[in-house]
């Protein structure tokens, strides 16, 4: 694309700058557009798109590319996709490793390409963009897949919310994906605790449920701890790890009530 791709900022070592259409301003550092070369922009595309190399993928909704010659994190706008590697969990989230490896496939299927919305970088200094691999869009196929969430809903970059939000209500209906384990991905995130542990579900068969144990602390595979209650969903087949008698006494211990 003849559209440039300029990343200003203290953190561009070599002081070259490249270029992205953008209009806007933004308290985060920003990519500074400015038109080097006239435009040249496929007549289908509404907005510039910026064509960049991929380095890799970091996650189902995050991937590395260079641009400038400087490597550069890229997030997807208005998506999130379930964790494979977050510092603060123990392992990946349930359909992580599947978004990821489906975007592994996806960006290295082709010429991978960049479009802004109004604001630039997050508040990691993350670029944020729609990400498109020979003109399909990336969001677009995590959502069919029901890979991820429509997320992140922040203004004024909400260029295609309306839109993903239809892909996303169609992907619900079909129940496929992150869609066909009820209640795991929500409105606040993913709850690797609705989905059913064959591991959790073998032992609970082979235990009897614990007596004496009205307020059952288990610790999620996350490692976030949640407490289950009598009238629970999941009281029946947790293996406490902590028994309290109260629910009080569960959250003062740091656990919050499951929320089935």
């Amino acid at each position: 694309m003849a559209v440039l791709l300029m990343l200003t900022g203290c953190a561009v070592e070599d002081g070259s700058s490249t270029q992205l259409a953008n209009n806007s301003t933004n308290h985060e550092p920003s990519i500074n557009v400015r038109e080097e070369t006239e435009p040249n922009i496929e007549e289908n595309h509404e907005f510039p798109r910026t064509e960049v190399p991929l380095v890799r993928v970091i996650d189902g909704d995050t991937i590395k590319v260079k641009i400038d010659g400087k490597e550069e994190n890229v997030r997807f706008l208005l998506v999130d996709t379930p964790e494979t590697s977050h510092p603060r969990m123990n392992g990946p989230q349930p359909f992580g490793p599947e978004a990821k490896e489906f975007m592994e496939e996806f960006a290295a299927a082709g010429k991978l390409e960049l479009e802004l919305d109004v604001s630039e970088r997050d508040r990691y200094g993350r670029v944020l963009a729609y990400v498109y691999v020979n003109g399909v869009s990336a969001q677009e196929e995590l959502l069919k897949r029901g890979l991820a969430r429509v997320a992140y809903i922040y203004p004024p970059n909400t260029r295609y919310v309306d839109h993903y939000q239809t892909l996303q209500e169609k992907a619900q209906a079909d129940g496929v994906g992150i869609w066909s384990v009820e209640n795991y991905a929500q409105d606040d995130g993913f709850y690797p605790e609705y989905v059913e542990d064959p591991d959790l579900k073998e032992s609970t068969e082979k235990q009897p449920v614990t007596e004496n144990c009205p307020v059952k602390g288990n610790i999620s595979s996350s490692g976030e701890k949640i407490y289950h209650v009598k009238t629970g969903a999941f009281y029946e087949r947790t293996i406490p790890e902590e028994c309290f008698n109260t629910e009080e006494e569960a959250k003062k211990a740091g656990y919050r009530k499951s929320k089935r």
